[in-house]
């Protein structure tokens, strides 16, 4: 049986003329790091709310461990874990109080459960005497997910968990989560950072409402059907521009330093590639192979011709 079953899954917020989530269909397997991958707007924290009990969908139907949305809403409230995405602890309460609180709304305590806390309450444990207000970005997200922890639930969902956080900190956490994931925790976590999928076993891409694909980030990766270049140039905007309409290039856009460009099949197309963008009067071209992303295989998904 899946920790988490969704069949169909609509939502559409009133006056909104589009649906907030549209026929979501997806299984997160027992024991499984699931990611959900999209930029804002995408409907990730709508998905959340709806398996977490705190927003009833229009139609479809979903489990997360065997109990049903809306019928088991009160089980479902104390087997699962639930990090949202904005910081919604007690600020004027210390981090030990806060803790102290939420094991008492599930009538446990720290010390009951510590041992599955212990590695994360130990970074924050010299500040337990801190209120939470005062704690940096990274310090308040290590308390929320040990609030969410305290009850020893099955099931862990992690809204957002590392936006707004240093890089240090967003690595710290995912390590967390890979000691959580051993220790038997179903966790499902949404995040914009298209860098972050591969910490996953497996990630749903999702736009506008709609999952695009599910499948394991080097499976997806590997599935890519073009081959990249990075090319670079002293005149990005001129270069953009130019390659547009370059011979042998399907599609090309900004990735940092360098633009990605997808290419038809070539034996020629990078010496070809130089010499167009020569002509178009660019300096300083330099290109090179790029490895597939999974930012790259988000981009293709948006293509409507990429089928």
């Amino acid at each position: 049986m899946p920790a988490v079953s969704i069949s169909h899954i609509t939502k559409t917020y009133p006056k909104a003329t589009l649906s907030a989530v549209s026929d979501i269909n997806l299984k997160v397997h027992a024991g499984e790091l699931f990611g959900l991958i999209g930029p804002d707007g995408a409907g990730k924290t709508t998905l959340f709310r709806i398996l977490t009990t705190l927003l009833l969908p229009d139609s479809g139907h979903a489990t997360v461990d065997g109990y049903d949305i809306i019928k088991d809403y009160k089980k479902i409230r104390h087997t699962i874990g639930y990090m949202p995405g904005k910081f919604s602890l007690y600020q004027d309460l210390t981090v030990e109080e806060n803790l102290r609180f939420f094991a008492t709304i599930f009538k446990t305590s720290i010390a009951e459960n510590y041992e599955l806390i212990r590695d994360i309450y130990q970074q924050i444990e010299p500040f337990k005497h801190r209120k939470a207000g005062k704690l940096s970005g990274g310090m308040k997200q290590k308390l929320a997910l040990s609030c969410a922890l305290i009850h020893q639930p099955t099931v862990l969902f992690l809204d957002e968990p590392t936006t707004g956080v240093d890089p240090v900190s967003r690595k710290e956490f995912w390590d967390m989560l890979d000691l959580l994931k051993a220790k038997g925790i179903t966790i499902m976590v949404s995040t914009p950072y298209m860098d972050e999928a591969t910490r996953c076993d497996r990630i749903a891409l999702i736009q506008q409402g709609k999952i695009m694909s599910i499948d394991a980030p080097s499976a997806m990766i590997e599935a890519f059907p073009h081959r990249i270049i990075g090319v670079k140039a002293k005149n990005m905007y001129m270069l953009l521009k130019s390659l547009v309409s370059a011979p042998g290039v399907l599609r090309s856009y900004a990735f940092g330093e360098y633009a990605h460009v997808l290419m038809a099949d070539s034996q020629d197309a990078e010496s070809a590639m130089t010499r167009y963008l020569m002509n178009a009067g660019l300096d300083d071209i330099i290109i090179r192979p790029a490895r597939v992303t999974i930012e790259d295989c988000f981009i293709h998904l948006m293509d409507p011709e990429h089928a």
